[in-house]
């Protein structure tokens, strides 16, 4: 059964009901009103009457006025003596049964102020007055007044109906409009809005719905984007590994040949090396990237001397650098920072790689400042510098701005995405400069202490 009939049920019978335990009521409040009105009009009749015929007998003028008065006010009248003999009466004979009546009786000598009707004789007498009428005549009006009832009763049931139905139709509209527009959305289409321009809870529902969606589809949005940048993942592994692999393969169907030269065999188990250290480390990336992402103790942060990393970055790369037409300097200052080091180690040894690869000559600069109570650390070179629209996507993961290029250095695409999960697991951000043929400039903040003690003590380098 639809909603919308339950609700036009529900309204029709309440209605209903209360319609008739109205009706009802108002019956039989007026039937109980007219006889008690009666009565009363009885007793007032009956007073005034034992006035008029007070002495009243058998006479011809006494029945005549006995008759007046009884035409005029459509009761019977009865006149007894006080031993309860019948005096007179009119109608004659035609006493009704089930009548309301009253009665008076006064008592007296011919005396205004007695309390009895007297009969104009001498002696005391005490006479009777008893009137009555049928108590149909009473409940007369009833019948008109209980039609009246009846057919408003039923002019009402009839709007009621009518009222229900569209009652209920306006109520369950919204309704039977918020479950269609809700199975739309929980079979897929998050696009769908539901247009519901109402200020009730309908309204309301119909907003938090609307809000529902956007949520959902936003979710959809990013799933599809994680689920792509997946696919592109597992995709860029396999390409990495692949090629390597194959590389180790075909050095180790060479080792495998029984005249190859002494010379040849050193170069193949080289190459085979070299290939398997790629491998590894890609895979060792990889689990740094994810220990970033769910491990809490991805970092062991303290108060470290910046100057004994960047001195061990200086001693890796002068030797590997030596002979290339390119200045490499490095700060060596004393400065207290707070962080990783074995990890800030790897951030630099990243950036300092990257710039290696892609700078020919000039120069590759690492070196710190204080600004702001905080430690600017940067990583400058003259290289051929980066493109701005690739800025925005230099930190995602196997992303190249030169693919080509990149693969024939040996790089995997993750180096960047290594050193902007290492600084954002130091709750600080790392920001690039640089433009095509002008160089690149990376540079991220540290705190020279934990946030808690941090205080600004201006821009000294030396924190003693």
């Amino acid at each position: 059964m639809k909603i919308r009939t339950k609700l036009s049920i529900t309204f029709i019978l309440l209605l209903i009901f209360g319609v008739t335990a109205i009706s009802s009521y108002s019956i039989l409040f007026i039937r109980g009103y007219l006889l008690e009105q009666a009565v009363y009009n009885l007793e007032q009749d009956a007073r005034w009457m034992s006035l008029s015929l007070e002495g009243v007998g058998k006479t011809f003028e006494d029945q005549l006025r006995l008759a007046r008065i009884s035409s005029i006010t459509g009761y019977h009248i009865s006149v007894y003596q006080h031993d309860g003999t019948l005096i007179t009466e009119y109608p004659e004979n035609t006493l009704p049964s089930g009548i309301g009546m009253a009665e008076n009786s006064r008592t007296g000598d011919g005396d205004d102020n007695s309390d009895g009707i007297s009969n104009q004789s001498e002696q005391l007498t005490i006479q009777t007055l008893r009137i009555s009428t049928l108590r149909e005549t009473i409940y007369e009006p009833v019948k008109t007044i209980r039609w009246i009832i009846y057919t408003g009763m039923f002019i009402s049931i009839g709007l009621i109906l009518i009222v229900s139905f569209t009652f209920a139709g306006y109520m369950a509209r919204p309704i039977m409009q918020l479950t269609g527009s809700s199975k739309r959305i929980a079979s897929g289409d998050v696009d769908h809005k539901i247009d519901i321009n109402r200020a009730d809870e309908f309204g309301v529902l119909a907003e938090s719905i609307n809000q529902m969606a956007s949520t959902l589809r936003a979710d959809n949005e990013q799933l599809m984007k994680i689920y792509e940048r997946q696919q592109e993942f597992i995709a860029d592994i396999a390409h990495e590994i692949r090629n390597p692999l194959h590389t180790i393969l075909g050095s180790i169907e060479m080792l495998e040949l029984d005249n190859l030269p002494e010379e040849k065999r050193k170069n193949y188990l080289e190459n085979t090396k070299n290939q398997a250290e790629r491998i590894s480390s890609l895979f060792k990336d990889l689990i740094l990237l994810q220990r970033s992402v769910s491990d809490d103790h991805f970092l062991t942060p303290r108060v470290f001397d910046l100057s004994s990393v960047t001195t061990r970055i200086e001693n890796v790369y002068k030797e590997k650098l030596a002979g290339r037409n390119l200045e490499f300097s490095v700060e060596k200052q004393f400065c207290k920072v707070y962080g990783d080091p074995a990890r800030i180690e790897q951030v630099l040894d990243n950036l300092i790689s990257n710039a290696e690869k892609y700078t020919s000559d000039g120069y590759i600069r690492l070196g710190y400042t204080v600004l702001n109570g905080k430690v600017r650390i940067s990583v400058e070179d003259s290289g051929i510098g980066i493109p701005p629209e690739h800025h925005a996507y230099l930190f995602n993961r196997f992303y190249r701005t030169d693919k080509a290029r990149s693969r024939d250095s040996g790089g995997a695409g993750l180096g960047l995405a290594v050193v902007k999960s290492i600084i954002d697991a130091h709750q600080t951000s790392i920001h690039v400069d640089s433009k095509p043929g002008k160089g690149t400039k990376f540079y991220f903040d540290l705190g020279k202490r934990p946030a808690a003690e941090q205080t600004d003590k201006g821009n000294e380098i030396y924190d003693l």
